[in-house]
């Protein structure tokens, strides 16, 4: 039995074991670009937490970097006024932003899809807005410093290379990817395709849609938290703009890049979206969103599922053929 992203529910596929060895040799083939590549890593992971709320449960969030925002500022502080273990750390963030993922989740569920693109947005500028105006705790606009993290197990200092940085959160992100892989694949994840497609039906058969909500909106939340406290604990700065609109606006043009969904297609289009921003910005500083706005309007009309879905098109064209 195969997903609709054309792969096995649960043994591995080739395609999967190819993904996963290429950050493995990236790390060897290009030591110069490992700091690019940790924030490629942060990257795919924040949205990877969108992609389970919108792929999977059809809930879409113009806010969803309040949670990202509200772990980077968890491990940042807990860094700055001495807990600065990073494993803890990360769970603390976790914690955190799933608890305000959880609050927050009752309001989202509420409305449809207007009503819910509106309560998170508004969810994000009140959080934003909170943490400018607590600069003595958040440091305002200036942003959070002072974040200065222990060395990974008490032996790996995270150094100017990056190399410590690029491995952490590549095993922060493939440990996430299994939990999240796990639980698209159970019978939770079934019913959430069930709301997706339908969800008006599926009080019939006797599943409760605003109880299987909430608990993805959280678990999305948490996962966002842990992706913020990696990006807090591998740059030791925390940003206001963690919390920002553009931010989350960032985060749906990855998803729209790789495709909702399927979990891989979060994770290529944050790989594109990043290697693009960086090249473009280094070509062009003033007009480099032109070019990336002329490739997402490309994408979105020929390739409706994004760059994932049309990957899959093409491959079940190409095996119709070889019938």
């Amino acid at each position: 039995m195969k997903n609709v992203a054309g792969l096995p529910t649960r043994k591995w596929s080739r395609f999967e074991f190819g993904f996963w060895l290429l950050p493995l040799i990236a790390f060897f083939v290009f030591p110069k670009y490992l700091t690019l590549g940790s924030q490629i890593l942060i990257a795919g992971l924040f949205a990877l937490s969108l992609d389970l709320i919108l792929g999977y449960a059809r809930i879409i969030s113009l806010g969803h970097a309040a949670y990202f925002g509200v772990g980077a500022y968890t491990a940042g502080l807990l860094a700055k006024y001495g807990w600065a273990e990073p494993i803890s750390g990360l769970a603390a963030a976790a914690t955190v932003a799933a608890a305000v993922g959880l609050i927050t989740s009752f309001l989202v569920v509420r409305g449809q899809d207007l009503t819910r693109l509106m309560v998170t947005l508004g969810i994000g500028l009140m959080l934003f807005e909170a943490a400018n105006q607590a600069s003595s705790i958040t440091g305002g606009v200036d942003g959070l410093s002072g974040v200065e993290m222990r060395p990974l197990f008490g032996v790996f200092a995270f150094g100017m290379d990056g190399r410590t940085a690029y491995v952490y959160s590549l095993a922060v992100l493939f440990i996430v990817f299994c939990f999240a892989r796990t639980l698209v694949r159970s019978p939770f994840g079934l019913s959430l395709r069930g709301i997706r497609e339908g969800e008006k039906r599926m009080p019939a058969i006797g599943v409760s849609v605003p109880r299987k909500l909430i608990v993805i909106y959280t678990v999305g939340a948490g996962i966002a938290g842990i992706a913020g406290a990696l990006l807090a604990q591998t740059t030791q700065f925390v940003g206001i703009d963690t919390l920002g609109f553009p931010r989350s606006a960032e985060l749906m043009i990855m998803l729209v890049l790789g495709g909702t969904g399927y979990l891989y297609g979060a994770l290529i289009g944050a790989a594109v979206f990043m290697v693009l921003q960086d090249y473009l910005a280094n070509l062009s500083a003033v007009y480099w969103q032109f070019w990336l706005g002329l490739l997402l309007v490309a994408i979105v009309m020929f390739a409706r599922g994004g760059l994932m879905g049309g990957a899959i098109a093409l491959h079940r064209r190409w095996l119709r053929s070889r019938t």
